[in-house]
This record gives structure tokens, sequence and C-alpha cells, in this order.
């Protein structure tokens, strides 16, 4: 599916176990529940979809746009988010134990309940904050 585009598309629960997703339009897109285990989400564009507590882990997601997007419950521990946008994005409960956020963009994101994830380990990994991230 690569270069795909998806916008809005209804992936609720779909198995995407070990897709590659990469350079994705997914913009909008309901992939809530979805099977993410060892999906490929480079370059991706996920900006304002619902990853609510998608079933499985994410294996990569450097580059993505996340702006926007619903990561309620996520589970992206160990995830390389490497200069990926999460600005914005809902990440209330999920799990970012381990999680590579080098220069990732976290500002206006709701972090509040998120495992492995705060302002020290933000601070120390070079992620972008500011006085909008919400704790």
């Amino acid at each position: 599916m690569r270069n795909s585009r998806l916008q809005g598309a209804n992936l609720h629960r779909a198995n995407l176990h070990q897709a590659e997703l990469t350079l994705l339009d997914l913009n909008g897109a309901d992939l809530g529940g979805a099977d993410l285990r060892q999906a490929d989400l480079i370059g991706a564009d996920l900006r304002g979809a619902n990853l609510h507590e998608p079933d499985g882990e994410v294996h990569r997601g450097k580059a993505a746009d996340l702006r926007g997007a619903d990561l309620r419950g996520a589970k992206l521990a160990g995830v390389n988010l490497v200069g990926v946008s999460l600005a914005g994005a809902d990440l209330r409960g999920a799990n970012l134990a381990g999680a590579d956020l080098r220069s990732a963009d976290l500002r206006q994101a709701g972090l509040r309940r998120a495992k492995g994830v705060s302002r020290e380990v933000t601070a120390n990994s070079g992620a972008h904050t500011d006085d909008t991230t919400r704790w």
C-alpha cells in the first residue's frame, strides 16, 4: 500500500499486522483498535487519525505526521519516533517507555497518564515541548 491515499478510510479493527504503510496518506482515517503489530508507518500522514487503543505495538513510526491524532492508550514503547510530529496529539494513557523521541514535536500534545514520558525524559531526549504541552 506504499504511497497510497486512504484519507478518512475506515480501518477500525483492521488487521494491519506487519503492514508496510510507508508514506501512506491516512489523514483523518479511523484505525481505532487496528492490529498494528510490527507495522511500518515511516513517513505516513496520520494527521487527525483515530489510533485509539491499537492492538499491538507499532514497529516503526519515524518521520510520521501524527499531528492531532487520537493515540489514547497506544502501545508505543520502544518505537522510533525520531522527528515525528505529535503536536496536538492525544496521548493520554499511551505507553511511551523507551520510545526514541529525539526531535519529536510534543507541543500541545496531551500526555496525562502517559507511561515512560516526563518533562525530564523529553528534555533529555531533545523532544520539543513548551507551555502548551499538557502534562
